[in-house]
Order: structure tokens, then C-alpha cells, then sequence
């Protein structure tokens, strides 16, 4: 009786770690959407949402981690479900930068002057949804178990890091030939080197999805989230 009892709490703690894990997914989610609507529109209501909800989201890293420790420290979980608590604490730290990103987005989108003429504006948010989608998919892979989804996840981050070099080089050119858009152009830069990044943390997270669920590696992928 006392084991069916360890084994109810047991899953009932995994189940509540996993929720915690969707919630803040989901919040980073919907901040990097608003960021780019914040940064594309100039609406500093948006702006100003995303960067109080990042509070939330550091606070559901602080609930995960707790729960990550007190599991390993009272249930002591083998194997699977080891890995599985182990990914869940690296997994809400990646998910919590990602949320870091957006907010630098959003503190952005009130420094950009003459968006209306800043032609290369039009290029971010499409590397944004690509990135967007990254992290969407990683979460359903996370939430699915699924080490082939996870994989596939990793293999796209190369269109985003494309995408970078591509604005990079872009808005290179166009500050050269208009030096009054220097400063949004930095700022719109500082913008495509955030959403590079998000793709890198959503890669980082699939792996670990990966690991979860096979407890192997993704071969020959460099960690990308060291910062």
C-alpha cells in the first residue's frame, strides 16, 4: 500500500512538473509574439505587458526548480524519470532566457525611429515566426515525448541562423546608404540577434528533449545556449 502511495505521489509530482513546463512555455510564447507586434506597431501597451509578464515567468522557473529538487531529494528517481527531472530543471532555465529575449525586444520597440521607413524592418518579423514556431513545436515535442519532432526542431534552427546573416548584411548596407537610420538600425539588429538566439534556446531545448526521451545525444550538435 505504502508503495501505490510513493508511486501516486511520484506521478502526480512529475504530472505537476510537466504542467509547470507548458505555463511557462506558453507565457514565453505569447511574449515573443507580442514583442514583435510591440516592435512592428510602436504600441507600447504590448511592450510594457511583455516585460511584466517576464516576472511570471521567473517566478515558474523558481516553482520548477523546487519541485525538481524536492522530487530527486524525496522520490529518488531512476533512469527515466531521472532524465526526465534533470531535462525539466535545464529546460525551464533555456525557457526563461528565451523569455529574457522577448523582453529585450519589447524595451526596444520604443527606441525605433521611422519604422514606416525602415525597409529592412520587414525582414524580422519573418525570422521571428520561424523562431516562434521553434519554440511552439519544442513544447508539443516536450510535451509528446517525441525525440523525431525534437530532432527535426534542430535541424531548422539553420534557417534562422540564414535569416541573421541575411539581415545582418541587409541592414549593413542600408545604414551605409542612409547614416540617419544608424541608431534604429542598431537597436533593429541588437532585435535580429535576440530572435537568433530564441532559435538557439529552442535547439538547446530539443536536444534535452531528445535526451529525455531516448537518454542518447543528438550527435555533433555544440551547445548554442551559453548565453
Amino acid at each position: 500500500m505504502a508503495q501505490e502511495h510513493t508511486v501516486k505521489a511520484f506521478d502526480e509530482d512529475i504530472t505537476r512538473l510537466r504542467g509547470l513546463i507548458a505555463e511557462m512555455g506558453g507565457l514565453a510564447e505569447v511574449s515573443i509574439g507580442e514583442a514583435m507586434e510591440a516592435l512592428t506597431k510602436g504600441n507600447q501597451d504590448l511592450a510594457n505587458g511583455v516585460i511584466a509578464r517576464d516576472k511570471r515567468i521567473d517566478a515558474l522557473e523558481a516553482e520548477i526548480d523546487r519541485l525538481a529538487i524536492r522530487i530527486i531529494a524525496l522520490r529518488a528517481p531512476m533512469a527515466d524519470d531521472l532524465r526526465e527531472v534533470i531535462a525539466a530543471l535545464k529546460i525551464a532555465g533555456v525557457v526563461e532566457r528565451i523569455g529574457d529575449y522577448a523582453k529585450n525586444i519589447a524595451k526596444t520597440s520604443g527606441k525605433i525611429e521611422g519604422r514606416r521607413q525602415f525597409e529592412p524592418l520587414t525582414l524580422i518579423p519573418a525570422m521571428a515566426e520561424i523562431a516562434t514556431s521553434m519554440v511552439h513545436d519544442v513544447l508539443t515535442a516536450y510535451a509528446a515525448r517525441d525525440a523525431k519532432m525534437a530532432a527535426e526542431i534542430v535541424a531548422r534552427d539553420d534557417k534562422v541562423d540564414a535569416f541573421y546573416e541575411s539581415i545582418f548584411r541587409n541592414f549593413v548596407s542600408h545604414m551605409m546608404e542612409n547614416p540617419a537610420t544608424i541608431s534604429s538600425g542598431a537597436q533593429l539588429l541588437f532585435v535580429a540577434r535576440n530572435i537568433e538566439r530564441i532559435g538557439d534556446h529552442a535547439t538547446n531545448v530539443a536536444e534535452m528533449v531528445y535526451y529525455a526521451a531516448t537518454g542518447g545525444y543528438l550527435t555533433d550538435k555544440e551547445d548554442r545556449a551559453g548565453a
